[in-house]
């Protein structure tokens, strides 16, 4: 705890600072609370992303076999051209958002080429797009515990720190002044004691010239 001066102006300084830990506090609790709340929403969502691209996979299974025969299905064929990102805000956050993917099919014989091959093509471009949301949504989650994690240490230096000590500072402050004013009481009898003590010794003294 840092040294603090014990006088009149201190104590406002540290009722100020007292009144401001206070007054945003319950700023920063609430955007730790929203922040959690929208991690937890956007890991559902992940998950959910995850999930139906498994679904997916499992639901054209019967093409994987056909997937591994390089000359009906070469590799590359299907390449990401360019993926579209807007952006979002929560809690004050910038974040990525997926808007969707151009995809780029590389060169084929219609003719020597079965059916199936634009059929799991389009499975693989829908696949490919929900791996990049997935990936956005991660990219969401951890911007977003980044601000959480400094979020939260303001909360606790606010909780644990600030405002004890600014509140034993205040206390510290209160007594010494307090102290300070009984003292300058007490002076202040003694002295007016004294003074009439002369006084009356003086009027003796006067008497008995007399």
């Amino acid at each position: 705890m840092a040294k603090i001066k014990l006088t009149k102006n201190e104590l406002k300084v540290q009722k100020d600072a007292l009144k401001m830990y206070r007054r945003y506090l319950p700023t920063l609790t609430l955007k730790k609370q929203q922040l959690q709340s929208e991690i937890r929403t956007i890991e559902a969502k992940a998950i959910a992303v995850r999930k139906q691209r498994e679904d997916l996979e499992q639901g054209f299974s019967s093409w994987i076999a056909v997937f591994s025969e390089t000359e009906a299905f070469p590799d590359g064929i299907i390449t990401v051209s360019n993926i579209r990102k807007g952006t979002g805000n929560i809690a004050g956050v910038t974040i990525p958002t997926f808007e969707g993917a151009d995809f780029y099919r590389g060169d084929y014989d219609l003719y020597e080429t079965p059916l199936w091959v634009d059929i799991a093509a389009n499975h693989m471009e829908k696949a490919m797009s929900l791996d990049l949301e997935a990936e956005v949504l991660d990219e969401q989650v951890r911007l977003l515990e980044k601000e959480l994690l400094s979020t939260s240490q303001r909360v606790n230096l606010f909780e644990k720190v600030k405002i004890p000590e600014t509140e034993e500072n205040i206390k510290k402050i209160s007594i010494y002044m307090a102290d300070q004013q009984v003292s300058a009481v007490v002076r202040s009898k003694i002295s007016k004691r004294k003074i009439a003590a002369r006084d009356e010794v003086s009027s003796e003294m006067e008497v008995q010239a007399l």
